[in-house]
């Protein structure tokens, strides 16, 4: 990334995978933005040596601006944050909230559960293929870099049903 001109946003913490991404940006030269709530900040995980840490009040202002503050997102194996961050930044990309590529780095088969719960999704009727195509895999760093520098396509709208449920309405008027 560094070596790219990329820059990070993430959570702000030093430990974990992401702490070590970190680590591995500012080494490599590059600019790396935390953004951690202010309760976990006091807990003392707070990465130190960033080139920016905001503090800010709730989890829910951190996704926000951390969203606003991203070109694109690259998920890495992770636990119920990782997935909580991961289906906002989906679900405001189908809503049209923000036009960013969401991307899956898939270390070793990690996602391929969650990739096939998307695939039953869009075979039982609750996601278009469209939308479905927002979770992109990634196998490599370099693929999930390319993959996340890239447009998200024009989307249809979310509701599979919209259209039908307004021509039921017209039509069973009295």
């Amino acid at each position: 990334m560094a070596h790219d001109g990329i820059d990070l946003v993430y959570g702000g913490a030093g430990v974990g995978l992401m702490g070590v991404l970190a680590d591995a940006v500012l080494a490599g030269g590059g600019e790396v933005i935390g953004v951690l709530p202010e309760s976990l900040e006091r807990s003392e995980i707070a990465h130190r040596g960033l080139t920016s840490l905001v503090p800010v009040g709730s989890m829910h202002e951190r996704k926000a601006l951390m969203a606003d503050l991203a070109d694109g997102f690259i998920a890495l194996p992770g636990g119920f944050g990782t997935l909580d961050e991961l289906a906002e930044a989906l679900t405001w990309t189908q809503l049209g909230l923000q036009a960013k590529p969401v991307v899956l780095l898939d270390v070793d088969g990690f996602w391929t559960h969650l990739l096939r719960f998307f695939d039953q999704a869009v075979e039982q009727g609750f996601l278009r293929p469209a939308h479905r195509q927002l979770a992109q895999r990634a196998s490599t760093v370099e693929q999930a870099i390319a993959l996340a520098s890239t447009p998200v396509p024009e989307l249809p709208h979310k509701w599979l049903d919209r259209g039908s449920a307004a021509e039921r309405s017209a039509g069973e008027v009295r």
